[in-house]
């Protein structure tokens, strides 16, 4: 609480971010803005379901704090495999790949916020990451390699940014899971389900300056069936070039 002494204790810090988000929203805001809702609303449960909370969100970057740090791990592949399978019905410049980081830690807790090297490191560890990809700390390797079914590399010891100390680090094989993620993506495309298209509503209100409830509108619709995994919903991009 406000005025307390800060609380310190070890937790678990998972840091992430899009790949070429300025450059996505420079093409199209709007359509980018409600894609990263969709991703967010689906990718959201995972953290929550291990555990997770989410201390802050800056845009397209996230932080979030983990009592286990296997938890953290299993959200991350989690979050990955999903973006893998959404990421593989969308046109490849509008797709969205996530890089994260994975530290454990002594952070500091004060206004519902965290600080400390522990933060740090993590979002540190999420610059080196590739897109689609997981780089954690040698104790975070330490800690799961026996807990979680999962290959890791090596990716060597490493200077970070502003932290005094060179650290081991090592990513997670995400190959295998995410070339199983596509296949499934391309199994629903293939499927029955057919493909949606939500075409541009109109303003009928002889208002131009209600313009935007008819294309917010539009765009809330996509972003819901967006969420609908067995669904392929086609962009915005893809819909609005019908507009008027």
């Amino acid at each position: 609480m406000a005025g307390d002494q800060p609380e310190r204790r070890l937790a678990a810090i998972l840091a992430s971010d899009i790949v070429g988000y300025s450059r996505l929203m420079s093409e199209d805001e709007n359509g980018t803005l409600a894609s990263l809702k969709a991703h967010r609303n689906a990718t959201d449960p995972l953290i929550l379901s291990h555990g997770g909370r989410i201390v802050k969100s800056t845009g397209d970057g996230l932080l979030v704090e983990f009592p286990s740090v296997t938890e953290a791990v299993l959200a991350a592949i989690g979050i990955q495999r999903t973006m893998a399978e959404r990421n593989a019905v969308l046109p490849e410049d509008r797709r969205m790949a996530l890089r994260v980081g994975i530290n454990l830690g002594d952070v500091i807790f004060d206004d519902d916020d965290v600080f400390g090297d522990g933060v740090n490191v993590a979002s540190r560890l999420e610059a080196l990451a590739e897109p689609g990809g997981i780089c954690v700390s040698a104790i975070v390797h330490q800690s799961v390699k026996n807990n979680v079914q999962a290959s890791f590399l090596p990716v060597g010891r490493q200077q970070l940014k502003n932290i005094a100390e060179a650290i081991d680090v090592w990513r997670v094989d995400m190959r295998g899971a995410n070339a199983q993620a596509l296949a499934r993506a391309a199994e629903t495309v293939e499927s029955e389900y057919a493909a949606i298209a939500v075409m541009p509503f109109e303003n009928l209100s002889g208002d131009p300056e209600q313009e935007y409830f008819a294309d917010g509108l539009t765009e809330d619709i996509i972003s819901a069936l967006s969420n609908q995994r067995e669904l392929r919903v086609l962009s915005r991009n893809s819909t609005f070039t019908y507009k008027d």
